[in-house]
């Protein structure tokens, strides 16, 4: 199966997913070597109007363009709405403009934690040290200076705090450098869907935020009627390949089902599901996720590990 999400890749012309708040996280952008502030982030508009809360996408809109004629940075619209230098905006699509001073203020910073230490052994993801150690992945990023994008290997040794104050959002223990995404009431809805699916049929938890982090990662967690040629739904399965008709790939928990896959697969044997992957348990993030969609950019999963671990504790 072959994205939608991969064969949009092309430039700041063009967007991903809009979300307004509903479930406030951090996350990583999803293009980790995208520069800063690229040069065009610079650019203003002669004229710069008063901005709203939202503004539709019209036909020859840019990010870069939209945020310069309401006086806004780029990389401040960009994160306002979770997208990357290199995501596409639509005509139709809502973007949430939100002031520079808003994005740029920083909550206080706790105290730190006391630390033990871990050394990193095959397998190891930030995300079960810290649920290990009963703490945050935001707060292990900070203690050792990582950022979501960061790889652990084993024999590094990490500080890991053994204790996170409960009055910490989780947004506000994250990286500066990470981008905020927030869903919105569709996204939490589908996400909670997945969920409550992988619940029914006994999915670890790492599987199940596998699935989160793949249809975040295909669809923005959206139910698209649109896609890489017949590419539909959360995880823009193809009625092509085997993966159901166009309504029942665009069945959210159909769909669900048949990417876990298993006894329980509508496909039966049509297609292949993270279940059917033998040893799916032992692969990393990326490589678990791209076992099933074949994807052209299979890098592009791991991105989503920490906050589809993040979305799966708060929602599920």
């Amino acid at each position: 199966m072959f994205s939608h999400a991969h064969a949009r890749i092309a430039g700041i012309g063009v967007g991903a997913a809009a979300g307004s708040l509903a479930l406030s996280l951090a996350s990583p952008a999803a293009h980790a070597a995208e520069p800063a502030v690229p040069p065009m982030a610079r650019t203003v508009a002669p004229r710069q109007d008063a901005a709203p809360p939202e503004y539709t996408v019209g036909p020859g809109d840019t990010v870069s363009a939209i945020a310069a004629r309401f006086g806004l940075r780029t990389q401040d619209v960009l994160d306002a709405n979770g997208l990357g230098w290199s995501s596409i905006i639509r005509p139709g699509q809502t973007l949430r403009l939100t002031a520079p001073a808003a994005i740029a203020t920083a909550p206080a910073v706790p105290a730190p934690a006391p630390v033990a230490a871990h050394t990193v052994v095959a397998g190891d993801t930030v995300s079960a040290i810290a649920r290990n150690a009963g703490t945050t992945i935001a707060a292990v990023l900070a203690a050792n200076a990582l950022t979501w994008d960061s790889i652990i290997y084993p024999g590094q040794v990490l500080a890991v705090p053994t204790a996170t104050p409960a009055s910490v959002p989780i947004a506000a223990a994250a990286p500066a450098a990470s981008a905020p995404l927030e869903l919105d009431a569709e996204q939490v809805a589908n996400a909670q869907v997945i969920i409550a699916v992988g619940r029914e049929l006994g999915v670890p938890d790492r599987g199940i935020a596998i699935a989160l982090g793949t249809a975040m990662q295909e669809s923005w967690l959206r139910n698209l009627d649109w896609g890489d040629r017949d590419s539909l739904g959360l995880f823009q399965q193809r009625p092509s390949t085997g993966w159901g008709t166009e309504d029942q790939v665009r069945d959210p928990q159909r769909s669900a089902r048949a990417f876990f896959g298993g006894p329980a697969d509508p496909n039966g044997t049509l297609t292949r599901g993270l279940l059917d992957i033998p040893g799916w348990e032992a692969l990393s993030f990326a490589d678990a996720a791209q076992s099933v969609q074949i994807s052209a950019y299979p890098d592009r999963y791991a991105a989503w590990e920490g906050p589809a671990t993040t979305w799966l504790s708060v929602l599920g």
